[in-house]
């Protein structure tokens, strides 16, 4: 049983998540997923997994939380942890902090203001953070899977090649944005490289539970519960949370933040990431997506949940 900290009674996550899942049926429908992607078009847009892990032990999912689905954005969440524990603030001198008001892939602020990304969550700044690991790694996609198996101590993750493929060949706005990073040197490798590497991450796949047992340090000032050792720095951790809230959920992030009042990241793949500091992380599945690229019922499932348990930081 957990505790509500506003309301002090008590609830089973358990029946809390399976709550959920029923609940959320009526809004399948209403998102459509992320047919611009040929390979995440085929999708069926009626999956719905969601996991929760806890401080205390507690690991409790519902749905297709088991099955492996396509991280893409969230992965911008672990690259930005990994490139923040090799360089520390160094990674700031290519990324800024600040919320962009605009969609993810968007071409005219870059050039505005001079091939600075303004955070990195929005694809300018993924792509600069993925070409500073390159710097540390020749493998970006594969020293990421190896840390979220050793974040969540899971045995799940591989780089779906069909999924990487349709990507590299369609992504003409990411290359895009790679050559303005190139032309105002925010990046040192060479623009078609930096956006397969990209890519790459992008296609890595795993289930909702793998996904919320790998983000707990988040939650726990940097200590793995499931590796049994600290991966981050308190201060550090402190951070990615700071810029998972006024970031993390693309330009809806103002909303979501009024809606659930967590930090969290999400991704085209369907998938969502919530923290709750203090006390554990929640995981979503599900393609449709709304208007502005965020899951569509992912999101109402997380609503419902912070009202219903009280975890959030508002």
């Amino acid at each position: 049983m957990t505790r509500n900290p506003q309301t002090g009674s008590e609830f089973s996550l358990a029946h809390l998540l399976d709550d959920i899942r029923d609940h959320v049926r009526p809004a399948f429908g209403r998102g459509k997923v992320a047919d611009y992607i040929p390979e995440l078009a085929g999708v069926n847009p009626r999956k719905f997994g969601m996991a929760v892990a806890t401080l205390e032990g507690e690991d409790i999912g519902t749905g297709d939380c088991d099955e492996p689905f396509s991280l893409q954005s969230i992965t911008k969440l672990f690259a930005l942890i990994l490139a923040l524990n090799r360089g520390g603030d160094e990674v700031w001198m290519r990324v800024g902090k600040e919320p962009s008001g605009t969609p993810f892939n968007h071409l005219a602020i870059l050039e505005a203001e001079q091939g600075a990304p303004r955070n990195p969550f929005v694809n300018a700044g993924a792509l600069a953070v993925t070409d500073y690991l390159m710097g540390k790694t020749a493998d970006v996609a594969g020293l990421m899977a190896g840390f979220i198996r050793f974040s969540g101590a899971v045995e799940g993750g591989a780089i779906n090649d069909a999924v990487a493929a349709s990507e590299i060949t369609t992504a003409y706005k990411n290359r895009a944005i790679a050559n303005i990073l190139r032309a105002h040197e925010t990046i040192d490798n060479e623009p078609n490289a930096v956006v397969d590497a990209y890519c790459r991450q992008c296609a890595l796949e795993f289930s909702v539970r793998d996904l919320a047992r790998a983000a707990l340090p988040l939650a726990a000032s940097g200590y793995s519960p499931r590796a049994g050792e600290t991966i981050m720095a308190p201060r550090l951790v402190r951070r990615v949370n700071a810029v998972m809230m006024t970031c993390g959920m693309y330009e809806s992030t103002g909303s979501f933040a009024y809606r659930v009042g967590l930090p969290a990241k999400s991704g085209v793949g369907g998938g969502i990431v919530a923290v709750a500091p203090g006390r554990g992380t929640i995981a979503v599945w599900s393609p449709e997506l709304d208007r502005v690229g965020n899951s569509l019922v992912g999101t109402i499932a997380l609503e419902l949940f912070a009202q219903n348990s009280g975890w959030s930081i508002l």
